[in-house]
Parts: C-alpha cells; sequence; structure tokens
C-alpha cells in the first residue's frame, strides 16, 4: 500500500476529527473545536498520513518545556511552545482497515526525527497500559502512572529522550 506523510493543512479539520472519533472512545476523543485550535497553533507538530487522498491516519501534540503531559494542554492550544524542549503526542491514530501495516509507527518514526531536527531533547506521551510495550520499542521508557485523568482513563507517562544531551 502507498501512502504518504505530510503536514496537516487546515482544510483537513473534518477528516482528522472523523479518524479521531473512529479510534478513541467519546470521552477520549479530540471534539472538531480542539483540532481546528491545535491546527491552528501548531501546524508544524501535526503530521497526517494519506493514502489515495483520504486521511487514514495522523499524529499530533504541542511543543513543551515539560517533561509530562497535563491536562490542560490537550485544550489549550496557548500551552504550545514553538521553541519548547520536548514534543509532545496527543494522538497516534490510523483507522482500522490500515493498522498493522506499519502506518503508525511511520509517523511516530517522522515525529522523533522531526523533533530531533528541531533540537528538541525528547517527546512526551501519556498511553494506557497495554501500549506500553508498543512504546517502548521506539525508546521510550515508562515514568509510572500520570497524573493526567483525561477520558477517565487510567495513563501512563512515556518519555523518550535523544542520547547524551542532559535533561
Amino acid at each position: 500500500m502507498t501512502y504518504t506523510i505530510r503536514p496537516v493543512r487546515p482544510t483537513d479539520l473534518a477528516a482528522v476529527t472523523e479518524v479521531e472519533a473512529i479510534c478513541f472512545p467519546a470521552a477520549e476523543a479530540a471534539a472538531e473545536e480542539s483540532f481546528k485550535a491545535r491546527i491552528a497553533a501548531f501546524p508544524e507538530c501535526f503530521f497526517v498520513a494519506e493514502a489515495d487522498g483520504k486521511i487514514i491516519g495522523f499524529i499530533n501534540g504541542c511543543a513543551t518545556d515539560s517533561k509530562t503531559i497535563y491536562d490542560e494542554m490537550y485544550e489549550n492550544s496557548a500551552c504550545h511552545r514553538p521553541d519548547g524542549a520536548y514534543q509532545s503526542i496527543f494522538g497516534l491514530d490510523v483507522i482500522p482497515d490500515y493498522r498493522c501495516q506499519g502506518i503508525a509507527a511511520a509517523l511516530m518514526d517522522h515525529m522523533i526525527e522531526d523533533s530531533k531536527n528541531k533540537g528538541r531533547k525528547g517527546l512526551i506521551l501519556t498511553c494506557k497500559d497495554r501500549l506500553i510495550h508498543y512504546y517502548a520499542k521506539f525508546g521510550y521508557k515508562n515514568m509510572g502512572i500520570s497524573k493526567s485523568v483525561h477520558g477517565g482513563a487510567v495513563w501512563y507517562d512515556m518519555i523518550l529522550e535523544f542520547g547524551d544531551q542532559k535533561s
């Protein structure tokens, strides 16, 4: 299958909102207004995977100086710091028909490489316990249960710090 990874565009708003609704329970899914604000505030930290003109997945998150994600970050795009030390990952979404084909990994690898190119110290995310091993494959370390209570779920803080940089 052929797909491309590219920066998000404002015209992608409806498609990314739909993908999010497919990939996350309603209590955890970001709403269209949230995506509109994210696309406006940090399009340089938001990438989509596209196949045959259709958005099949995406990865996004603001840049921050925090080593963990806190709940306000999801809804307040003003938390974005363009020169932040860490790239957060709010969501790594791939619609079910396209899963298990390496698209999520390609999106993550793209975000990691982009973060290195921007001089960041690393990346941060939260995930459920069943995904800790998946993110560990990229070099993320489990920092324990997160203070985040987003969507009423139990989240784990994960961090990927680039080698030989001081944290």
